[in-house]
């Protein structure tokens, strides 16, 4: 697909029906236990659950809730009902409970719910156990969750450590699955593009289960015409910076949880939190989530001054009109005024905690960064945030853009920075940089890479201290990073005739404030211009490969459908904020529509989190 020129792009299909699927599934499997039973259900299900079902749902013949974890009470029901992760030290709990029940004579029935999927892993527990026999297990095929119009999640933030750290390719299967459903409810697509590994095996396998299955879904229209699979290991680097685009920096300054977020105090501007739904039928979020910060204070003072026009307007009413205004106008506004006085709280917190962590600074050290100049100057101040303890997590991911935009450190930069880090934050987080190393986030060069021929024979001439400088002069000039060369290739870093206009943005690169495109959305910019990869086999080489672009012989490609238009973009390993904003705005630019399949919305510091091993 030639992306068009600028048309109304279509519209998204509709999600729902994801949510009441799983809703439906998961109360049948309830009635499965018939009679009064307590449920126990894990914590990180609870958000997702309440997305799709309310209470009164879950209380279907339901005695008591616990949370995993929690003991259950004395006068307990004769039967449990466990909904969980499939998890070792879940099924350790479990185990544990149903021990104790035996020890003490008491009978009870006991069933075990997945989701989204069982492991064979899990099933080995209980049968070490001892338990296997008396518990009865489940799937709840609870694969996609709707956040919002044009975003699904999985809600697997593990998929990332699992997957590119430990090797571990249980996630793939239950990626395949969710590929199946959206196919058969949304398909058959057309055309599918990805690179990387992960993405390869999971179309690879999702492949498979539609051949296994009957193919239904042939010979009607689709939704969805193109899936771009993208693996994150393909791009780290649009991860690694700082969000910049409203919603972005929402989720860094207070971590959006499947779709909501809690607002404490400092935003309220009373004593207690709020629980905010972010999406797109928030009036006023909606207008600003993709929006570059700069822009935001603007657009609320100038919608509040518009709202109590609106208001002043009751002013020259006779009876008949207020009554009106009242029945049909009042509730909407005073929901937007309430919305939009939460988001200029909001906006004045995160204002505060950055002009703290001096984030116009470190915006100039990232630029710096990614443009390749001044990396001793960013060095340095890499090293002043470490000296300063500012934060264990910010530091790392520092560190790590500058090991990747430099294609690694040179020996005497990451011996410094990782003695100074542990100094800092403490000797357990050698762990840390094993992981880091290990995934490639953080490495060292090898000695062939950084020193020429010439620099050998300088540096057996002069001290050791002189050769470190004329070491550095030399690495800076001769290395050829592979983000380097990807970048000058794909023209990542725009070039600009005096200021960059975020108001009325250009190009994707306004979510990183004119500085940068991300890697990831270019990628899929490029590859449906193309139709496929021609063209591109020197980034492909550089991204080590592993790119495929397969149609679909039996779905008909008629340019003129809208589904045609809708791309499915799916991030194996997480998706920020920033790429679905930068995506949002092409899609714009070119008449289409994109939707976000994800295993987790990520951003810089969950990446970091889930490398960081000090908790052991």
């Amino acid at each position: 697909m030639a992306l068009a020129g600028r048309r109304d792009a279509p519209e998204p299909p509709d999600f729902g029906i994801l949510k009441r699927l799983a809703r439906d599934q998961l109360v049948y499997l309830l009635e499965q236990l018939p009679g009064k039973k307590d449920l126990f259900i894990e914590a990180d299900l609870m958000s997702p659950l309440d997305r799709i079902a309310n209470v009164s749902i879950l209380k279907h013949d339901v005695d008591k809730l616990y949370k995993v974890e929690t003991r259950p009470a004395p006068g307990a029901s004769d039967q449990f009902c466990f909904l969980v992760r499939p998890r070792v030290r879940t099924m350790r709990f479990i185990a544990d409970i149903v021990n104790a029940d035996k020890m003490s004579g008491r009978s009870r029935k006991y069933k075990i719910i997945f989701s989204p999927q069982k492991f064979y892993a899990c099933e080995m527990v209980l049968e070490e156990e001892g338990v296997f026999g008396d518990v009865t297990c489940d799937e709840w095929s609870f694969y996609l969750l709707p956040l919002d119009e044009d975003i699904i999640s999985m809600e697997l933030p593990e998929f990332f450590r699992d997957y590119f750290l430990e090797g571990d390719h249980r996630w793939i299967n239950p990626v395949a699955r969710a590929l199946q459903l959206l196919n058969s409810l949304y398909g058959p697509f057309g055309k599918t593009h990805g690179i990387g590994r992960c993405a390869k095996m999971s179309y690879e396998l999702w492949r498979d289960l539609e051949e296994e299955g009957d193919g239904e879904g042939q010979g009607r229209k689709p939704e969805i015409g193109h899936v771009f699979l993208m693996d994150r290991d393909t791009d780290y680097v649009t991860a690694l910076c700082s969000q910049m685009v409203y919603e972005g920096l929402v989720d860094d300054t207070f971590r959006i949880k499947c779709g909501s977020v809690d607002f404490g105090p400092d935003v309220t501007s009373s004593d207690k939190s709020i629980k905010v739904l972010l999406n797109s039928q928030d009036k006023v979020f909606s207008q600003i989530r993709n929006e570059h910060f700069s822009n935001v204070f603007g657009f609320l003072s100038q919608k509040s001054r518009n709202l109590q026009a609106q208001y002043d307007r009751r002013r020259g009413m006779d009876i008949k009109q207020m009554k009106d205004f009242v029945s049909q106008e009042l509730k909407g506004l005073k929901q937007e005024h309430r919305l939009l006085s939460l988001h200029i709280g909001a906006c004045e917190s995160i204002m505060k905690k950055k002009t703290k962590q001096d984030f116009q600074e470190t915006i100039k050290a990232e630029h710096s960064l990614l443009e390749g100049f001044d990396i001793r100057e960013s060095t340095s101040f890499i090293e002043e945030h470490i000296d300063r303890q500012v934060s264990p997590v910010e530091s790392l991911r520092l560190m790590c853009l500058l090991s990747i935009t430099e294609n690694g450190l040179i020996p005497k930069d990451y011996r410094s920075l990782k003695t100074q880090y542990l100094q800092s934050y403490g000797p357990e987080h050698l762990l840390t940089f094993h992981n880091l190393k290990r995934i490639g986030l953080l490495t060292e060069q090898a000695a062939g890479e950084t020193l020429t021929a010439v620099e050998s024979k300088v540096s057996k001439l002069v001290t050791d201290r002189a050769a470190g400088k004329i070491t550095d002069a030399f690495s800076s000039l001769a290395r050829k990073s592979n983000f380097r060369a990807i970048s000058k290739k794909l023209g990542l870093i725009p070039r600009l005739d005096g200021e960059y206009d975020l108001k009325m943005p250009r190009d994707m690169a306004y979510v990183f404030g004119g500085a940068y495109v991300p890697l990831s959305c270019k990628i899929i910019e490029q590859v449906l211009e193309r139709r496929g990869w021609q063209g591109l086999e020197e980034v492909v080489r550089l991204l080590n490969g592993h790119e495929f672009s397969v149609s679909d012989s039996a779905v008909e490609d008629n340019p003129a459908w809208d589904c045609q238009r809708v791309i499915l973009a799916v991030f194996l390993g997480g998706c920020t904020f920033s790429e679905i904003a930068a995506l949002r705005f092409l899609g714009k630019e070119r008449g289409c529509k994109f939707i976000f399949l994800t295993t987790a919305i990520t951003n810089s510091a969950r990446m970091m989190e889930a490398m960081i091993e000090a908790k052991a």
